[in-house]
């Protein structure tokens, strides 16, 4: 690394340490993600986004309440930080792992029962009761499986609150992003007219079914939950329509009337006598904490409010489990549940998590144990239980797990893998230019005319491509486009493709596309290079081949990789129109809404054979379950991506899980990344912080002694250095930092770049035309972009090219905000010019290497990191690799993968 100024009057760089003693880190400092703001507590700057330990399971951080707008007395500040609100739950993960889950309610609570992750060998009894036990959950996912119950018993008993029925009687409710099955398919989304499930695996007889949640728990022997019948305030009193009985209730309970939209948004079109009935339904509002619902519901339930309201013990249920979502898990042990629920002061967690589940609000599952050395139970071992851990999830995480898994093993399932032999009845491809391998090769335009598609770099419109495409009908389908079984070019033509290759790891790929449905590839920013070759080789066999990247930006670059890999496979003769081979990258959100690439067939089904999704990390659950339920059988996914980088903003680890499930081929590239910065990042993937040789100035350090410092010296960078001796201009250089809030989060630096770079009034929401602002046009997805103006119909954006109008109402923090500065989770998926790292002092205990791996790597040619972290650096660097997250996922495939194994042998 230079130890040379770039600026006379900044400080001598120098270079990170050596590695310290071992600390233990203790990852409490907020965060951001899902590109979310993070608000802090204690003058922190967020810690990072990354990771942290003030949710659930200690992951990445939770997401900032709604508008930064004033309350009304009896209402604490809706803008109050959640990582406050989860500190009890990050205790109460810590306090479980250590096997003790016994914890102190915050306002006096009583204690919740002690005991450890259960196991099927060696789980405590049943509480007396009817309380909920980790024995009492396990007894009862066995009762299903044995047919002692059926699992509808315990959705159909009367309910403890209600006495009437469950409110999820037998049925589930489709998850948001994640089509429900039409009718006459197969639920777990297998192709139409399989072979009933077979047997489980030999030797496994003892585990429980994974593949399926159960409901556990069916409430027997325990006491009715005290009525609170006394009237409040607004009961007497006649609601006004629409929004204006929303804020009647809301100012009744002393809430702020800001979030009448928000709550007419999530609780529907009975929003107001929903909360008149249960003021704790307001807790589903997104930002309202648990502190803020109990005062609304003090001032509109008077004496009748108290800790052992029922109604407030299942708002808090919901709400630690979507704040474990906001911090990246799918699901939660129940002893962690339990304890966070006693440190909420809920008198009875135990009966709390089993009204739960009887009324359908959570399912629960057994996992197996992966015990570190063990052996799995052979199949003689069919009286030995294999341990388990019993977990508690929301069902629209559940159904999108189980819909991701179900759809992957789909695909190498229905996958055939190539001969040189055509059957007598396949028609011959049509004739056309030939590539390479001497097959028919088609133009890299959709031979079907595909649908227009937005300019180049355009970004998504203002709408979440969950909200577009969660139903199949909202979807759209071009009847111009035929079903058209997937093409399946010979095992000769495949091998001169891999053959004609540009490296041996571009050549890997191809082979291992030929026979495999799905397939695994991982590597730096230069091994994208391979991925681009498979599809150019795919579109030279004939195949309606594409690529997907999270950002426009990764489009762009994907499509510069695919013009150089059109060369390979293309003879002279048949060279393809200028910009043609652009035309097979697209963003996935554009792909999934039917905005770029092929479209959907008359099926439904995306019209292509093969699909290569680059930045797989960044993949989260429910749009990888839309997107493998949009794949025919046959068709070929390749899952490519870096595994050092941050994974994604929503619930869950994909692309981790396939890695460790080891369920498909996985090709790892040897193509380095090279240069200074290159070859830092690369030491960084391997837990190594090296000092590099940066002769042209490539990679500098910087110390910061304080926030103030560290806002200072990004400014003067970004301004001033960078331009001068780097020779990269403002507009080009991005600022990565650990989160929104605190004196060197994103709001204080982009305050102070602003100023510097383009000031203003901040006339339209607080932008003036210039600004440069990060859109996100759903959570976890941002694009940069430039204001141009404003008028009543919002905020007007340049986004790479493409223009982009905010509607006035969407203007806000969860939309648009400046974006000079980032954090790395908005930064993942895109790279620029120069890169200035922020790492200010506080935010030591939330690093990790992933966070600096994908920071430091957002940059092409050269980084500049202001840090004041000192040691935490390389600690964090060597001892942190990543903040874990509680998936099913890897679970659910390795089952899939012993039973077709089973299946295979049994055949």
């Amino acid at each position: 690394m230079s130890t040379d100024r770039l600026s006379e009057d900044a400080p001598e760089p120098t270079a990170p340490g050596p590695e310290t003693a071992p600390e233990e880190a203790a990852a409490t400092a907020a965060a951001e993600a899902a590109g979310r703001e993070g608000v802090m507590g204690g003058g922190t700057s967020g810690g990072t986004d990354g990771g942290t330990g003030d949710t659930v399971g200690g992951t990445d951080g939770v997401s900032e309440g709604s508008a930064e707008a004033g309350h009304a007395p009896g209402a604490v500040d809706v803008a109050a930080s959640d990582a406050v609100a989860a500190e009890s739950v990050a205790a109460a993960k810590d306090a479980t792992a250590a096997g003790d889950v016994t914890a102190a309610g915050s306002a006096g609570g009583p204690e919740a029962g002690a005991g450890a992750p259960a196991a099927a060998d060696g789980a405590r009894p049943a509480e007396p009761g009817g309380k909920l036990s980790a024995a009492a959950l396990a007894a009862a996912v066995r009762a299903v499986e044995s047919g002692e119950r059926s699992a509808d018993s315990f959705f159909t008993q009367r309910s403890p609150r209600s006495g009437g029925a469950g409110a999820a009687a037998g049925a589930r409710k489709p998850p948001g992003g994640v089509p429900a099955p039409a009718a006459g398919t197969p639920e777990r989304g297998g192709p139409a007219g399989a072979p009933p499930q077979a047997p489980a695996v030999p030797g496994r007889e003892s585990a429980p079914d994974h593949t399926r949640p159960v409901p556990g728990g069916d409430g027997g022997g325990r006491p009715a939950p005290a009525a609170h019948t006394t009237a409040h305030p607004a009961a007497t009193a006649d609601l006004a329509p629409g929004l204006d009985g929303v804020r009647q209730v809301l100012t009744a309970g002393g809430a702020p009337e800001t979030l009448a939209e928000k709550t007419a948004e999530t609780l529907g079109e009975r929003a107001a006598e929903a909360l008149r009935e249960d003021p704790w339904q307001l807790l589903s509002v997104p930002g309202v904490r648990p502190e803020q619902a109990d005062g609304f519901a003090r001032a509109l339930l008077g004496p009748a409010c108290g800790p052992d309201d029922d109604r407030r013990a299942q708002a808090l249920v919901g709400w630690l489990l979507e704040q474990a979502a906001l911090a990246g898990h799918s699901a939660l042990e129940a002893p962690a549940l339990r304890a966070a629920l006693a440190q909420r002061s809920v008198p009875d967690p135990d009966e709390a998590l089993q009204t739960a589940i009887a009324e359908g609000a959570v399912l629960v599952f057994q996992d197996a144990v992966e015990t570190p050395g063990g052996a799995r139970p052979s199949a003689g071992d069919e009286d030995e239980e294999q341990p388990v851990r019993v977990l508690l999830g929301l069902d629209r995480f559940a159904m999108a797990e189980e819909s991701v898994a179900d759809g992957l093993a789909r695909l190498l399932n229905t996958f055939e893998e190539p001969t040189d032999e055509q059957p007598a009845d396949e028609e011959p491809a049509d004739a056309g230019p030939t590539g390479a391998a001497g097959e028919p090769a088609t133009s890299s335009a959709p031979e079907h005319g595909g649908p227009p598609e937005p300019g180049d770099g355009a970004p998504e419109d203002d709408t979440s491509v969950r909200d577009d495409t969660s139903v199949r009908d909202d979807i759209p389908v071009r009847d111009d486009v035929p079903v058209r079984a997937v093409q399946q070019p010979s095992a000769t033509a495949w091998e001169a493709a891999a053959a004609a290759a540009p490296s041996p790891s571009a050549a890997e790929l191809i082979r291992a596309a030929a026979r495999s449905g799905l397939i695994a590839h991982t590597g730096a920013e230069a091994a994208r290079a391979e991925p681009a070759a498979l599809i150019a080789a795919a579109r030279a066999l004939g195949l309606r081949a594409f690529g997907a990247t999270h950002t426009p930006d990764g489009r762009t670059r994907l499509a510069r990789h695919l013009a150089e890999a059109a060369d390979t496979y293309t003879a002279p003769a048949a060279a393809p129109a200028p910009g043609a081979a652009a035309e097979a990258a697209v963003t996935l959100s554009g792909l999934l809404a039917g905005r770029e690439g092929p479209g959907r067939d008359a099926d439904g089904a995306l019209a292509l054979d093969l699909l290569v999704v680059l930045d797989a990390p960044q993949l989260d659950l429910e749009t990888a379950a839309l997107l493998v339920e949009s794949l025919t059988d046959g068709a070929r996914l390749v899952l490519s991506g870096d595994p050092g980088v941050l994974w994604s903003a929503g619930p869950g680890r994909l692309f981790a899980d396939v890695l460790a499930a080891r369920c498909c081929p996985q090709v790892a590239s040897r193509t380095p990344d090279f240069g200074p910065v290159g070859e830092l990042v690369s030491g960084i993937g391997i837990g190594e912080l090296n000092q590099v040789e940066a002769p042209g100035k490539e990679v500098v350090i910087i110390p910061a002694r304080d926030a103030g410092e560290a806002v200072h010296r990004t400014v003067q960078l970004v301004a001033d250095s960078v331009p001068r001796a780097i020779g990269v201009p403002a507009e080009q250089t991005q600022v990565v930092t650990v989160g929104h809030g605190g004196a060197a989060g994103t709001r204080a630096l982009n305050a102070a770049l602003k100023e510097r770079l383009n000031p203003g009034p901040g006339r339209f929401g607080g932008f003036d035309p210039g600004d440069r602002v990060a859109y996100s046009p759903a959570p976890g997805r941002t694009v940069t972009g430039r204001v141009t103006g404003a008028d009543a119909a919002g905020l007007h954006l340049d986004c790479a090219g493409s223009p982009v109008v905010v509607p006035r109402e969407r203007v806000g923090p969860d939309t648009v905000r400046h974006g000079w500065a980032v954090t790395a989770h908005q930064a993942a998926g895109a790279r620029w010019p120069a890169v200035v790292a922020v790492l200010p002092g506080d935010a030591a205990k939330g690093l990790t290497r992933s966070w600096v791996y994908t920071a430091f790597s957002r940059a092409e040619r050269h980084l500049s990191v202001v840090q004041g972290v000192d040691q935490a650096l390389p600690r964090a660097v060597a001892e942190i690799p990543a903040k874990e997250r509680t998936t099913r996922l890897r679970t659910l495939l390795q089952l899939h993968t012993a039973q077709a194994t089973a299946d295979a042998s049994a055949g």
